[in-house]
């Protein structure tokens, strides 16, 4: 059964075929990064054209290089939210001309639940074990998802304000280093003294919930004494370790902690900033429960991962009527 799968949610204009919700033909990626850097930030409007200017030709790309003909697609999988509502606006309507024109069933797929889907895109390998717990983290989001089957969400924790991934963004606006924060800060990481400062760790005692703007005030007043005090340059790569280090031990421990008190038979990661190595690595490495891991290109925003969601909920029967609509402020449960 093949799928193609839309995303437009954020600022990555994504069309994939995959087959069988694991193999995939195709996930073609038009990032619009260089664009939005300039202004250190996505620009929702910028956005929503630059996905008019590049949908059509991405979804051709991604028939092509999956040697796909339309008559040989089962259905179309599409993001319906969380996000943007210019950007999924484009790719919803998109993917219903290509519904109704095709006579093909439609299916409206949470971009949260999708990055989730990421961990079943291996044509070889270990497959997720229910129930497990999976770690959403990104830019947007961090949220805990005890996972029983599928289609079936229980909510443990999620950020009470700002999500690692936006925490990254900012710490990186204030060391200076640019946008986007996540991949910058690891890159600039690699060459510091992750103890160099002992930052506070949010730990939320008692919850699966996460806080970050309490550590990203923190690396605000540590720079500005730093510089206060005038002692040279500011040692960047030093602060970016000590802050993505204490980001890492409050994601790892939060999530290994929950995967127990759940009994999980395993632990998933998905989102932009589980691409984040220094994450991938500590989790592997201290969780006594398996950890499942997608390869670092279908963390961040892609179509795959929607074209996998849609294929488990067209097989539960789940398909939507092209007066579906979009929902930016989606909750995965």
């Amino acid at each position: 059964m093949r799928i193609l799968g839309i995303e437009t949610s954020c600022d990555e204009t994504a069309a994939a075929i995959v087959e069988d919700g694991t193999i995939i033909l195709s996930n073609i990626i038009s990032s619009q990064v260089e664009i939005h850097a300039r202004y250190g930030g996505i620009v929702p409007e910028v956005a929503s054209r630059q996905h008019l200017l590049a949908i059509i030709p991405i979804i051709q790309k991604a028939m092509a290089e999956a040697n796909t003909s339309w008559q040989e697609l089962d259905a179309i999988a599409v993001t319906i939210g969380p996000g943007l509502a210019g950007s999924l606006i484009v790719g919803i309507n998109v993917a219903k001309a290509i519904a109704f024109s095709r006579a093909l069933p439609i299916i409206g797929v949470n971009h949260l639940e999708g990055h989730i889907y990421a961990n079943w895109l291996h044509e070889q390998g270990d497959r997720p074990a229910f129930p497990l717990v999976c770690l959403i983290v990104s830019g947007g989001h961090t949220e805990l998802v005890l996972m029983k089957g599928h289609g079936d969400y229980l909510p443990l924790g999620r950020t009470r304000d700002d999500a690692a991934g936006e925490a990254f963004d900012k710490v990186a606006r204030i060391l200076g280093l640019g946008y986007p924060g996540g991949p910058v800060i690891e890159q600039t990481s690699t060459s510091g003294d992750s103890s160099a400062y002992r930052l506070t760790r949010p730990w939320l005692k008692g919850t699966n919930d996460f806080s970050f703007s309490g550590l990203k005030t923190a690396m605000l007043h540590l720079v500005e004494n730093i510089s206060a005090r005038g002692m040279g340059s500011l040692p960047v790569a030093d602060l970016a370790a000590s802050f993505q280090e204490a980001v890492v031990d409050v994601l790892v421990t939060k999530t290994i902690a929950a995967a127990k008190r759940h009994r999980a038979n395993q632990i998933l990661l998905a989102g932009g900033v589980a691409a984040n190595r220094l994450l991938r690595d500590t989790m592997v490495r201290h969780s006594p429960i398996p950890v499942l891991l997608p390869k670092p290109i279908l963390c961040t925003d892609n179509a795959a991962m929607i074209a996998a969601c849609g294929y488990y909920r067209l097989r539960g029967g789940k398909v939507d009527s092209l007066e579906m609509d979009i929902h930016p402020n989606l909750k995965l449960a």
